[in-house]
């Protein structure tokens, strides 16, 4: 077979013990490598998605600045002028706030239960860790 080892008789046990430490920094080697291309990876898909995220949060900016003027010009002309313009301004701007304080907590909440740590990497070393505890 293909994945047979043969070992010379004469084979000592430092050998033995260095081949071993040598497959052991390969492998940690690879799995540092594996880790790299993941956090790389996951970088590069968060930039992406945030560059769509800030163009998309600028535009809403935007419009809500302009749909906040026509909700103030609307109030106070359904109050026919009996709220001053000012308190147009200042009850459009509470509910505002409100609705943004709901949607930053929402969004700190959302943060906290990120794990950003490459889950993939650590399963795999997990795996190894195992596999050599159990050869012994």
């Amino acid at each position: 077979m293909a994945n047979e080892v043969h070992v010379p008789e004469e084979a000592s046990l430092t050998s033995l013990l260095r081949g071993i430490i040598n497959d052991l920094s390969d492998l940690i080697r690879q799995e540092i490598r594996f880790a790299r291309t993941e956090i790389k990876s996951d970088v590069r898909k968060t930039m992406r998605a945030s560059v769509v995220l800030a163009c998309g949060a600028g535009t809403i900016v935007l419009g809500m600045v302009l749909a906040a003027l026509m909700l103030v010009y609307l109030l106070n002309w359904l109050s026919n002028d009996q709220i001053p313009l000012w308190g147009c301004f200042g009850i459009v701007a509470a509910v505002f706030l409100v609705i943004g304080a709901g949607l930053g907590f929402l969004g700190i909440n959302t943060l906290q239960k990120n794990n950003p740590l490459p889950d993939q990497t650590a399963q795999s070393v997990k795996e190894n860790v195992e596999w050599i505890m159990n050869s012994k």
